[in-house]
């Protein structure tokens, strides 16, 4: 029973366990918010925080120690020396015998205690509401006044506002009120401005050098990311030359190896499959000569031998187009360079093809150019395999061309550009169920008894090729929509 008691407590820790991990995830997740937030998106402004966040940190917490005890002490110090200055003065003036010598204390503290001195007969200073008393708002006037408490013992009043040069202090006497002007650079060492200036100018010199140095590695890393992202998009920018640091430099040779092996690679291919279909279409068209030459059967040799005959050739027929069709999706990622295109035009010419070929089709497109860098004949061939497929199988096609926003990544961050290029082909037909669409666009799933499977997967390869892609949805025609996006 012990040992049953101790699992169950062992339980109840766990389950309190289980359920504070959570609580304090979701207390995490606010603050992980806000820095990202905070915290800047690109390299070179993390890397400059990540140089001058630490820097800013010691240099505050050096001034806060250095003013927080050296310079408190200090300023103490001459408070209390100027404050013990003034008392001298007035327990001077205050004493009998020696108010006749006023004149003379006055310019011997003129010239000894470069204190400015004068007296008011007969004046008395306000109450401390009148006089503006309140607490003071800099270190410097606090320590004046806690030492002036301490060592004069009599009414007063300071005014640090009536002169920038000096501090005028007003003392109540028996039989009038002294005014002291005393030189504020008595009261503070200036020192601390040449610290101050010494940490800003420091730091400032600082972050202009390293924005300097972290600008030059982040302009080789964009270029590195703008070439990767030109590559991507079938643009042939040639190699890249390798800068900044000795990592950055490896990242742009290996890029430009990778670059070199992917279009080697793409061209023995393409190569190959050339061969390949020449080799094959020359047995065929053996095979379709032979065909076409055997003796032929009239009524009285029967109709058997003649079907043998057609279906044949039939099958000939339907090999020479698997092998054109092959040969055309490996051409897919072709060597056709990168051109400023209209695809308004383009959409508009493939349309006027597909009624020539007895399709129905509707166009709705924008009425100004949507000029961007396009392959133009394989963007033709790519819309064609969608407009061909939507005829195949349905009465009715629309085809629309409209610029959309790009959506925005998981981290918040929009892509590259500013936005797509969508060409949407609709259709009344029977559609694809939800399920299968991403299986239509494997090669050689054909979805249709004359087809070879491959319209839809040379259509998505191109798009591709571009930077975009290709999603086959619902259509509003009670059909299937392909929805066709490439980066402006």
């Amino acid at each position: 029973m012990r040992a049953a008691a101790d699992r169950g407590t062992a339980g109840d820790r766990g389950a309190t366990a289980g359920i504070a991990a959570p609580g304090l995830a979701l207390r995490a997740r606010p603050l992980a918010r806000l820095l990202r937030v905070l915290v800047p998106r690109g390299l070179l402004g993390r890397s400059l925080l990540i140089i001058l966040l630490p820097l800013v940190i010691l240099q505050a917490v050096a001034l806060q120690v250095f003013y927080g005890s050296h310079l408190d002490v200090i300023s103490r110090r001459l408070a209390a020396g100027v404050a013990g200055d003034v008392g001298i003065v007035v327990e001077l003036l205050s004493r009998e015998g020696l108010r006749e010598e006023r004149a003379w204390i006055f310019r011997q503290a003129a010239w000894r205690l470069d204190l400015t001195l004068a007296f008011e007969d007969g004046a008395t200073l306000g109450p401390p509401a009148q006089r503006g008393a309140s607490l003071p708002l800099l270190p410097l006037e606090g320590d004046l006044d806690a030492a002036l408490r301490e060592r004069v013992r009599r009414p007063f009043d300071t005014d640090w506002q009536s002169d920038p040069r000096s501090v005028i202090i007003r003392v109540q006497l028996p039989d009038g009120v002294l005014h002291v002007e005393a030189p504020r650079k008595r009261l503070f060492a200036s020192t601390l401005y040449l610290f101050v200036i010494w940490l800003v100018g420091s730091s400032l010199i600082l972050f202009v050098v390293a924005a300097l140095f972290m600008k030059n590695q982040v302009r080789a890393i964009r270029r590195l990311a703008m070439a990767a992202e030109a590559f991507g998009l079938g643009r042939d920018i040639g190699p890249i030359k390798p800068e900044g640091a000795t990592e950055v430099r490896q990242a742009a040779s290996a890029f430009n190896a990778m670059q070199a092996r992917i279009r080697r690679f793409v061209t023995q291919r393409t190569e190959l499959l050339a061969g390949i279909s020449h080799d094959l279409r020359t047995p065929l068209t053996r095979m379709r000569l032979a065909l076409a030459m055997l003796p032929g059967r009239g009524a009285a040799g029967g109709g058997e031998g003649q079907d043998d005959v057609a279906a044949l050739t039939q099958d000939v027929e339907e090999m020479e187009r698997m092998v054109a069709a092959y040969l055309a999706f490996a051409r897919g990622e072709g060597t056709e360079q990168v051109v400023e295109a209209d695809l308004v035009r383009i959409v508009e010419d493939v349309a006027a093809r597909a009624r020539r070929d007895g399709a129905e089709v509707a166009v709705h497109v924008p009425p100004e150019p949507l000029v961007m860098p396009l392959r133009q004949d394989a963007l033709r061939r790519c819309i064609g395999n969608l407009l061909d497929n939507a005829r195949k199988h349905a009465r009715c096609i629309a085809v629309a061309v409209a610029r959309v926003p790009r959506a925005e990544d998981e981290d918040g961050d929009a892509r590259v550009g500013e936005a797509w290029a969508q060409v949407t082909v609709d259709d009344d037909g029977p559609g694809i169920p939800a399920e299968a669409r991403e299986q239509a666009f494997r090669p050689f799933a054909s979805f249709s008894a004359g087809g070879t499977g491959l319209g839809l997967a040379i259509a998505r390869d191109i798009a591709r090729a571009h930077g975009g892609d290709i999603v086959l949805e619902q259509s509003p025609l009670g059909g299937l929509r392909a929805r066709v996006r490439l980066p402006v």
